[in-house]
């Protein structure tokens, strides 16, 4: 009996790994299915595959935005990337930090947006921003008397960081924005 659950053990660590994943699994029975006439079953699996792709997709997202500093905490990152909004609003990834002393920023990464340029251009249009650039991208910061502020970074044509704050100086701000992998966010994005 013991050298039969030890061999069962070893054949199932063997099999295991040539198992596919979900979403393999799913395309292969919409496949089965739509070869045995059965369309909507088909439409099913397809659909559930989709929405394993598009977790996925989301999950590496959200991992663009920074971690806390030091001495931070941090909100769960939360992404609006699907549905007849996107349409409108692209892929928006968010982030909130907080501080105990009750300082707070929040960064957020816009990406396909079709108000993109029109936003960009109102914000450089304000008489309190002044022109920003880091590694290479262009943007504006804004700094506002009540503690208040806000900096503003295109990367590429099609992607927006915002990283705002409030009671925080502009050093908090621009290390947040370092945080950001402004090197991934195109291929992550984007494709």
């Amino acid at each position: 009996m013991t050298r039969l659950l030890f061999v069962l053990a070893a054949l199932a660590l063997l099999v295991a790994p040539a198992r596919a994943d979900d979403v393999t699994d799913q395309i292969d029975a919409a496949k089965r299915a739509y070869s045995a006439g059965d369309e909507q079953v088909a439409i099913q699996a397809l659909q559930f595959a989709i929405a394993q792709i598009q977790e996925q997709l989301q999950a590496e997202q959200l991992a663009l935005l920074p971690e806390p500093l030091p001495g931070w905490s941090a909100d769960a990152p939360v992404s609006d990337a699907g549905g007849i909004a996107a349409m409108f609003t692209g892929t928006n990834l968010v982030r909130t930090y907080r501080k105990d002393d009750g300082a707070s920023v929040s960064v957020s990464i816009t990406a396909d947006s079709p108000l993109l340029s029109m936003l960009t251009t109102l914000m450089q249009a304000s008489p309190s921003t002044t022109p920003y650039t880091h590694d290479g991208y262009r943007g504006v910061l804004e700094m506002h008397q009540d503690g208040t502020s806000r900096l503003l970074l295109l990367v590429g044509t099609r992607i927006q960081v915002q990283v705002e704050g409030s009671g925080v100086d502009r050093q908090t701000l621009e290390a947040y924005l370092e945080a950001v992998k402004l090197d991934q966010l195109e291929e992550a994005l984007l494709g």
